[in-house]
């Protein structure tokens, strides 16, 4: 996996009031091919650049399960879905002060759906867990297209201040 930092432009809505760790800005993309053992890779490289960013600890934990739970649905939808007309995929995460923003591009033109809540069917319910992932923690996601006719899947969280003590 490729990784590379930026510093991203000022999110609407910054002004909320979340909190993330002191001094903590910037975007970072992860290149990675479109193979099963990706998702585990993106998901490490997510937690662990996550982590090193200063979202550790208990007061992030909901958010950093909610983002891991997140990049293994949208990787493994790339992975299952693109991978014949998109060899190569794309993580990207953007941090500022209020919100993270986590994304998945591919080259596939399709726009995946989110499936129904049918109970007897085995699988395509992830679009569905990262929808209400997203509405339980007061965020956003969709789907763009991109100029070359691939697509991004994007989620936005707000980041929560940590609890202090009990």
């Amino acid at each position: 996996m490729h990784v590379r930092g930026d510093q991203p432009c000022e999110p609407p809505g910054a002004e909320r009031g979340y909190g993330a760790p002191p001094g903590v800005e910037g975007v970072w993309r992860f290149a990675a091919p479109a193979v099963d053992m990706s998702v585990s890779q993106a998901r490490h490289a997510v937690r662990d650049l996550l982590v090193a960013q200063g979202f550790a600890g208990p007061g992030y934990a909901e958010l950093l399960d909610g983002i891991l739970l997140i990049v293994s649905e949208l990787v493994t939808n790339s992975v299952r879905h693109a991978a014949l007309l998109s060899p190569q995929l794309v993580v990207e995460i953007v941090l500022s002060a209020g919100w993270v923003r986590l994304s998945v591009e591919d080259s596939h033109p399709y726009r995946p759906k989110a499936l129904s809540e049918d109970f007897n069917r085995l699988g395509g319910r992830g679009l569905l867990l990262v929808k209400a992932i997203t509405a339980e923690a007061g965020g956003a996601c969709d789907v763009e297209r991109t100029l070359t006719g691939g697509k991004i899947v994007w989620v936005q969280l707000p980041i929560p201040r940590p609890r202090l003590g009990p």
